[in-house]
């Protein structure tokens, strides 16, 4: 491996080939997210990118190609000043932050969800976003998001305002304990199983009709079992850093019993206080574009209600139909990144 200075960073190498070539171990986080920590310095995978790796270590950035002999290459005249993954400041930049926040507030309103699924993947792809940042922007401008729609739902009495507090602490405590786990279980599997899991949904909401005259009561069964799936929410949403809303929504659905839009609603509303906890953590961390993050926010708050008011004035039945659809996106995305995380080991 040349450097063209002469010095061999084998940090790389590490990063690169198995960890078993030092004692250093590779910390495996999203699909474009890579850290290696060891006695030298801590090098971040930001992205790959036609065939070169780029890593970033302290003020510096540098690329890595594979060679055709599958020796690992650095590329001297990728090395330059570190790339945050924070994209300048530029009229493209608030353009597509406006788009991006347009969808994203409309399919929130519409499945009861933050939106993240959409914002996260958006801004990777279209501004290039690194994934936490990224993540952290999305999460902050959810906050705004959710509000507009859980009023949206409220005017008409379809939030259910205790079980929602219920759920968003259960969410907290059990987020808390994903993250514990994150390490000790296989990414892989867990997101096979994940969508193992939103098939089964996705096949039951063909059979399960919702009534809207149906509420979500709390008795000493439907408490605890609330408390439980905010729980289960929290710990999914901490290993796979999913929103509450795909699990929630299908869940009050299918086991609760509730009507489509108390639920849609419910789980809205259980995702602010979440949101508003974890933009504190990001902000601590300097893991959020604030002024992107208010340009997709207040954007999404413009199609939020439109959003829910089409959720409202469709049959029960086609807005399962149009939710399946939705868990086929997101699944897919999980799938992918399952495929992906078992490549890169």
């Amino acid at each position: 491996m040349s450097t063209g200075t002469g010095r061999k960073p084998a940090v790389l190498i590490v990063i690169l080939s198995h960890p078993h070539a030092s004692g250093r171990s590779p910390v495996f986080g999203s699909p474009s997210c890579l850290t290696c920590e060891g006695d030298g310095p801590r090098w971040t995978r930001l992205r790959t990118t036609g065939g070169r790796f780029l890593f970033r270590t302290g003020d510096r950035v540098s690329a890595v190609r594979r060679s055709a002999g599958g020796r690992l290459d650095v590329v001297p005249s990728e090395t330059r000043p570190a790339v945050t993954g924070r994209p300048t400041r530029s009229a493209r930049l608030y353009l597509v932050c406006i788009a991006v926040g347009l969808l994203a507030g409309l399919m929130s309103g519409l499945f009861g969800v933050g939106g993240g699924t959409v914002i996260v993947p958006l801004l990777v792809l279209l501004l290039g976003y690194d994934q936490r940042l990224a993540a952290g922007t999305s999460l902050a401008a959810i906050v705004p998001t959710a509000s507009v729609g859980v009023i949206t739902y409220a005017v008409d009495g379809h939030v259910a305002w205790l079980p929602a507090l219920i759920l968003a602490v259960g969410a907290v405590g059990g987020a808390q304990i994903g993250t514990w786990l994150l390490p000790k279980l296989s990414q892989t599997a867990l997101r096979w199983s994940f969508v193992v899991f939103l098939v089964a949904v996705i096949v039951s909401l063909y059979f399960v009709i919702p009534s809207r005259d149906a509420e979500l009561e709390l008795t000493w069964i439907t408490g605890p079992g609330l408390a439980l799936l905010g729980v289960i929410t929290g710990i999914l949403a901490g290993l796979l850093g999913v929103g509450g809303g795909i699990i929630v929504v299908p869940a009050l659905l299918l086991l609760f019993g509730t009507s489509d839009l108390v639920a849609k609603g419910t789980s809205l509303l259980m995702m602010i206080p979440t949101a508003v906890s974890g933009t504190v953590g990001n902000l601590r961390r300097s893991n959020v574009d604030l002024p992107a993050a208010l340009c997709v926010g207040v954007a999404a708050c413009a199609t939020t209600a439109l959003g829910a008011q089409i959720a409202k004035a469709v049959d029960p039945f086609v807005a399962n139909v149009l939710f399946s659809i939705f868990l086929v996106f997101i699944a897919s995305q999980i799938a992918v990144k399952a495929v992906r995380g078992r490549r890169q080991r």
